[in-house]
C-alpha cells in the first residue's frame, strides 16, 4: 500500500475475507453445514462474497476458518479454500488471528470478518469495509452501520448502536439508545405513541462485520479486556478503550437476516427460493 499526503492509504493491494465457522451452536447445532438449496450454509456464504462487488475493489481471496474437519471437507468439496483452527478459541477474532498465521498473511494486509451465518450478505458490504480501512491509515479496524428508523429497534438492547465523529470514526458502541435527544425523546406523544426518531443525526445500527489490519488482529487478543467491554458485552469496545480507531461505513440498506435459529434458517431457505420469508 502507498500512503498519500493526506494520511490516507491508497488501495493498491487486495484483501482477504475470513469466515469463522464453528460446529457448536446451542440454538442450531451443526449450523455451518445446514443445507440451503443443496449446499452447506458456510459454502453459500463463501460463494456469495467471492464475486466482483462492482465498486472497483479486486475480487477478494475468501477463506473459511473452521473448527471441525467436517467443515473443512465440505468447503473443499465445493472448491472453497478453508483452514482448520483450534476448537478452544474464546472468540471469533482469536480464530481469525490463528487463520492469519496459518495462511501467512502479511502484517500490513487487510482482512474482513464475514460471519458464517450470513448467507444473504451483500458482497458490496465487505468490499466497502475493506476499502474504508485502506483509505484510513489511522484506523486499526473498520465496520459498518445503517440508519435506524424504528423506535422499537432503537430501544432494543439486543440491537447495538454506534455514534461517530465528523470523520466517520466510531466514538462509542452501546446496547443503550444512543444518541439520546434530550428534548425530543424524553416523553411519548400525547396519544401515547413512541417518539419519532430524529434524522439529523439518525441513530445508527451497528452491522457485525469487521475489517482488520493483520498486525492489529494478531495483537488484539493480547490486549487486556476493557471494563466497558465487560459491561456492554461488546468486544469492539476493547479496541476503543486502548486508543485504537474504528472507521465506520454507513450503508444505505439494512443487511439480510442472519441465521441464529431454526426459524431463521427456514426464512433464509424461503428467501433463497424466491418465496416470502414467512407464511404469517
Amino acid at each position: 500500500m502507498n500512503t498519500s499526503s493526506s494520511g490516507t492509504v491508497t488501495p493498491v493491494t487486495g484483501y482477504t475475507i475470513l469466515i469463522p465457522a464453528r460446529m457448536a451452536s446451542s440454538r442450531l447445532p451443526g449450523k455451518p453445514l445446514s443445507d440451503i438449496a443443496g449446499k452447506p450454509m458456510v459454502v453459500r456464504v463463501a460463494e456469495r462474497v467471492s464475486v466482483d462487488a462492482g465498486n472497483g475493489m479486486p475480487i477478494p481471496r475468501v477463506v473459511v476458518a473452521g473448527d471441525d474437519p467436517q467443515i473443512i471437507a465440505a468447503c473443499h468439496e465445493h472448491g472453497i479454500e478453508a483452514v482448520l483452527t483450534a476448537v478452544t478459541h474464546a472468540s471469533g477474532s482469536d480464530r481469525l488471528a490463528e487463520a492469519c498465521s496459518l495462511l501467512g498473511l502479511p502484517d500490513d494486509g487487510i482482512v474482513v470478518n464475514v460471519q458464517g451465518d450470513e448467507p444473504l450478505m451483500d458482497p458490496a458490504l465487505p468490499a466497502a469495509v475493506a476499502s474504508l480501512l485502506m483509505r484510513h491509515a489511522d484506523a486499526s479496524m473498520s465496520t459498518a452501520a445503517h440508519a435506524l428508523t424504528s423506535w422499537q429497534e432503537f430501544t432494543n438492547p439486543n440491537i447495538v448502536k454506534v455514534v461517530c465523529d465528523a470523520r466517520g470514526m466510531a466514538l462509542y458502541f452501546s446496547r443503550a439508545p444512543i444518541p439520546w435527544w434530550r428534548d425530543c425523546y424524553g416523553t411519548s406523544t400525547p396519544t401515547g405513541e413512541a417518539p419519532q426518531l430524529s434524522s439529523a443525526p439518525a441513530p445508527l445500527r451497528h452491522i457485525g462485520i469487521y475489517g482488520y489490519r493483520v498486525n492489529f488482529l494478531k495483537s488484539f487478543a493480547h490486549l487486556p479486556p476493557a471494563p466497558l467491554e465487560t459491561c456492554e458485552a461488546l468486544e469492539q469496545l476493547r479496541a476503543l478503550w486502548h486508543g485504537h480507531r474504528i472507521a465506520v461505513h454507513v450503508s444505505h440498506d439494512a443487511p439480510g437476516i442472519g441465521v441464529d435459529t431454526p426459524e431463521d434458517l427456514e426464512a433464509v431457505r424461503r428467501i433463497w427460493h424466491g418465496m416470502p420469508p414467512s407464511r404469517a
